[in-house]
């Protein structure tokens, strides 16, 4: 059937969200493309996260570095591909062109992301991927000392190379963070466009929802503008209700109606780097607790903003956060109703990244760091209220990807 603006709300309680977004499809038109003049990262910018990691590996005395397929591999190499039984991993040596071991009918599809020069070596199906790694450490005299494994390779990988080297085996985790974490200007600029588009897909969504949704259609509406926007939608969570007092909310399906809380958490990626944006609003008419509690979480994330400066350990602001919150009753330290969660985590290719904004983490802000700021509230079979903006670090102290909000009457 044809729906009307008029007919989409009195039938949403019936419709699935393929329909909610079939119908919503004269509106996206009006939604455009906002991301067509960002720059994706280029040649020199891998070349010196190469020169990077190599640096740190002859400062830490590794011989080479060990990557599977994820955002590690991504960001030195250029290449996008999933894990799998069949073994695809670089190996970057301390000196000279990194190693790409694929499948043999794979190479052609490696190919067509590979970003950087780098030998690629295949193995057959009746192979084993891990001899090709050692033949080429052995080859390269890299077969001994220390070799640093990414923090997400599989097991397999390293007790495989380990069984056949004489090499010793550690995480590569000063390498690969000590150039992921501390983000480039362009790296900044693509986060900043992911942000954009998720703030504007924001703004055409939160006009649109009506009571009778679900979170799974509200979800689906902002993942639609989204995409027509120039994002990759990478997730859009939307709690209503009681829901919402629960960080990553529950199985039972609420609706939107007047008094409820709705709380959206919803992000993106651009150019391989991801946005992470939460806005919390009350359908209808607030009440005065809905209202107080929604301003103690707008005063805790500017407290965390204003702790966050270069040099402060990380989990400093958590610390702030959980002392402003005790003060208002709340708590103690993880206990709710309180903030149950980190008061922020790291950000970047990753939706979530190395460090976290926690209690006992030591290391200390730098610039090029990039943090989510969502200290959330939560009320146990009552509500939630969660605003997110996420942050990068300056030399002159942090600063926003999005404004964050000053009012629930003016949710996005």
């Amino acid at each position: 059937m044809t729906l009307t603006r008029r007919t989409l709300l009195a039938a949403v309680p019936l419709l699935s969200v393929a329909s909610v977004v079939r119908a919503a499809e004269p509106d996206l038109s009006a939604l455009s493309d906002i991301t067509r003049d960002i720059a994706p990262i280029g040649v020199a910018e891998r070349a010196a996260r190469l020169a990077r990691a190599q640096s740190l590996m002859r400062s830490l005395g590794m011989r080479a570095v060990v990557v599977e397929p994820g955002a590690s591999l991504t960001y030195f190499t250029g290449i996008r591909w999933g894990r799998s039984e069949r073994l695809t991993a670089a190996v970057i040596p301390v000196e000279g062109e990194p190693l790409i071991v694929t499948p043999y009918f794979e190479e052609p599809s490696i190919r067509e992301t590979l970003a950087i020069p780098a030998e690629v070596r295949v193995w057959q199906e009746d192979e084993d991927p891990i001899r090709r790694i050692t033949e080429w450490l052995v080859a390269a005299k890299l077969d001994k000392g220390v070799i640093g494994i990414e923090e997400t390779a599989r097991f397999f990988v390293a007790d495989g190379l380990k069984a056949l080297t004489g090499a010793t085996f550690v995480l590569a985790d000063p390498v690969v963070r000590g150039c992921r974490m501390r983000k480039s200007p362009a790296e900044i600029a693509l986060m900043q466009a992911a942000t954009d588009v998720t703030i504007a897909a924001y703004r055409w969504t939160y006009a649109r929802v009506e009571a009778g949704m679900t979170g799974a259609q509200i979800g689906a509406l902002m993942n639609a503008a989204t995409a027509r926007l120039g994002g990759d939608p990478e997730f859009a969570l939307a709690l209503i209700g009681e829901a919402s007092a629960y960080p990553h909310g529950s199985r039972t399906v609420h609706r939107v109606a007047d008094g409820q809380v709705v709380l959206m958490d919803c992000g993106c990626s651009v150019g391989g780097y991801q946005s992470d944006v939460s806005r919390t609003w009350v359908h209808g008419k607030a009440t005065a607790e809905q209202h107080r509690v929604w301003d103690q979480v707008a005063s805790g994330q500017q407290l965390a903003f204003a702790t966050a400066q270069v040099g402060t350990p990380a989990g400093a602001v958590d610390d702030a956060v959980r002392r402003l919150y005790g003060s208002l009753g709340y708590g103690p330290g993880y206990k709710r109703p309180g903030l149950p969660h980190r008061t922020g985590h790291g950000i970047g290719m990753d939706g979530h990244e190395p460090v976290n904004l926690v209690h006992g983490e030591a290391m200390r802000l730098a610039p090029g760091m990039c943090f989510s700021d969502e200290p959330g509230l939560y009320l146990p079979g009552r509500f939630g209220v969660r605003l997110e903006d996420c942050f990068h670090m300056t030399d002159a102290g942090p600063k926003w990807f999005s404004e964050p909000l000053v009012s629930m009457e003016s949710p996005v």
